[in-house]
């Protein structure tokens, strides 16, 4: 059942085309029963040419079930069953040795496949004696059944079709590995985008949904002395809810892009709303993008916090070519750890991209907090 609005499947065509390739792999092989099937078939009592037939049809079909079976294993890496596999090479070969009425000496050559079924189905060292066995089987049986020819022809096909099979199981145990890996990736991808993600939405949201509370409260405050002013800062209280999602929509869409002027004129806004006098440079130095970004989201980091947590009374705010920092004369985020731990580990974050460091905690002169991002000053 298709489902509108989804893009077409194109991933189908290759896996049709892989099962198809996966059955010529399969079925190639059978040509090596064409010279019993040809003694079969030109033997003088029906009934013979009825067992030769028969027996060297099933044996074919035996034969690509098997490597079919083995082979949807091995893509799913589930381990073969070790009694299964012995059981599946037990039955191929007394499908060969029920053919003798029919093939005579030439049911040998379905000791070729048999070969091949053991080492794509079993162990290296355990194919490795039943390779052996079935190479060492066409000279023995020459030696000990009168009539028989010692088929040199069919040792050679034993030993080159086991090398080519140990070749093709190792190409499709690397392939399974390969898909299991790409699988990993995409996963980690996923959760890589879902924490970034959530960073970004808690770095914008709790940033501007700071400044929404505090101006709210100060309307409040407001309502009754000052009226004008109370209406004034409701109408900001709007504007910022309407920036807030406005920037929700374009963390989802594209991620918003985060420039250090424009936080800076926003601190400014935020720290007058809360009644903290800001210190704050007039002019930024010109900053390589990504290094621009990064002190963009430190100056709202730490503004957030200042607005939040620290009850300061006066902020400052400097900036230099290879840092930030934002202090402030207030008893920092200590008393509310658990709300500011999230932005200041995606702030870590995104310093640790630039092999920046991002030191937090009390001023030197124990007056106030401090948050400071520096990168390396060859950083471009």
């Amino acid at each position: 059942m298709s489902t509108v609005g989804q893009p077409p499947d194109r991933t189908r065509p290759p896996v049709i085309r892989w099962r198809i390739t996966g059955w010529v792999l399969a079925g190639v092989w059978l040509f090596f029963l064409n010279i019993p099937l040809a003694t079969a078939l030109h033997q003088a009592e029906p009934w013979r040419r009825v067992v030769g037939v028969s027996t060297l049809v099933a044996f074919g079909v035996g034969y690509v079930a098997v490597f079919q079976w083995a082979r949807a294993l091995r893509q799913a890496r589930v381990p073969i069953p070790r009694g299964r596999a012995w059981a599946a090479l037990a039955a191929l070969f007394g499908l060969g040795l029920a053919g003798i009425p029919g093939t005579g000496g030439d049911w040998l050559a379905t000791l070729v496949f048999v070969a091949v079924a053991a080492v794509f189905l079993l162990p290296g060292r355990q194919a490795l004696v039943v390779v052996g066995l079935a190479a060492l089987t066409p000279p023995v049986t020459a030696a000990l059944v009168p009539g028989w020819e010692a088929q040199g022809s069919v040792v050679f096909a034993v030993v080159l079709a086991s090398i080519a099979m140990f070749g093709v199981s190792r190409l499709a145990q690397r392939n399974s590995e390969l898909q299991a890996a790409q699988a990993e990736i995409r996963r980690l991808a996923v959760t890589e985008e879902r924490a970034r993600t959530a960073r970004d939405l808690h770095d914008i949201l709790g940033h501007s949904l700071t400044v929404v509370a505090v101006k709210a409260e100060l309307a409040g405050r407001l309502l009754e002395l000052d009226p004008a002013r109370a209406a004034t800062e409701i109408a900001d209280v709007e504007r910022l809810a309407r920036q807030a999602l406005a920037d929700v929509r374009g963390t989802v869409g594209a991620y918003r892009g985060v420039s250090l002027a424009t936080e800076l004129a926003g601190a400014r806004t935020a720290l007058a709303a809360a009644g903290v006098a800001a210190d704050l440079p007039e002019t930024v130095p010109d900053l390589p993008a990504e290094r621009d970004e990064l002190f963009g989201w430190t100056v709202r980091e730490g503004v957030t916090n200042v607005v939040r947590h620290s009850g300061a009374r006066r902020c400052v705010i400097r900036v230099e070519p290879a840092a930030v920092e934002v202090r402030d004369d207030g008893r920092g985020p200590a008393d509310a750890p658990g709300e500011t731990g999230h932005g200041l580990a995606g702030l870590r974050e995104r310093a640790r991209r630039l092999d920046g460091t991002v030191t937090v905690g009390r001023r030197p002169d124990a007056r106030g907090f401090l948050l400071r991002v520096a990168v390396p000053a060859g950083d471009r």
